[in-house]
């Protein structure tokens, strides 16, 4: 993981308030547990029965019958509860997420989101992506700012099938954090060595830069 990637998840980790319910999405995301520390008080949550989360394992390390929801080795901490999806589903459901933290293909300047399907490559299905993003009390987004082929993923309005409409907050890449508002982007930081100017240049929607200097993560 380049170093801009880890910047990204170590400033989106200190979005997490203690005593937090907090779901970390497929990818990017669930690596923001390892930006925690040990002893930290957050309730971690993944949609495939887990509450109560500790690090990322390797292999090595891990217990092969204990994964998240994109299949990644985890583990527990005092206070772990295990649950059937359905239980699982209703913490979702019934509102009781502070925050989910997600992944992201685009993101258009109303909030919506795309993150579960590129037309013509395979999927897996969007899986609690919908459920998630519209019943958490907060949504963000963990992703890169541009794709591989350097096209941006902040948009105007999003071209690939959407997730849900209106429902991101905030946005961290790794060039900027970025907030979504009735105006459109805002900028809010600067990744360090990023000037706002870079951050407008990749972004294909308009971008509100405060007066003052932003500051850098």
């Amino acid at each position: 993981m380049s170093n801009a990637n880890e910047r990204m998840i170590a400033r989106a980790a200190r979005e997490i308030a203690p005593g937090m319910v907090v779901n970390l999405g497929i990818g990017l995301p669930t690596q923001v547990v390892n930006h925690l520390s040990s002893d930290f008080p957050v309730c971690l949550h993944t949609e495939n029965g887990l509450t109560g989360i500790g690090p990322v394992l390797g292999p090595d390390r891990a217990d092969r019958n204990l994964i998240d929801a994109g299949g990644a080795y985890v583990s527990t901490v005092p206070g772990s509860a295990f649950m059937d999806s359905a239980a699982s589903f209703s913490i979702v459901r019934s509102g009781r997420l502070d925050l989910t933290m997600l992944g992201a293909f685009e993101v258009s300047a109303d909030g919506d989101l795309a993150n579960w399907k590129i037309p013509g490559k395979f999927s897996p299905g969007v899986g609690g992506g919908i459920e998630l993003a519209q019943k958490a009390r907060r949504v963000v987004v963990l992703t890169t700012h541009t794709d591989r082929a350097g096209q941006p993923k902040l948009k105007h309005r999003c071209t690939l099938p959407l997730t849900a409409r209106g429902c991101v907050s905030r946005i961290f890449t790794d060039l900027a954090v970025i907030d979504v508002t009735a105006r459109g982007f805002v900028l809010v930081e600067t990744a360090t060595g990023v000037t706002p100017s870079q951050v407008a240049n990749a972004t294909d929607a308009p971008l509100i830069v405060p007066d003052a200097t932003p500051p850098s993560f």
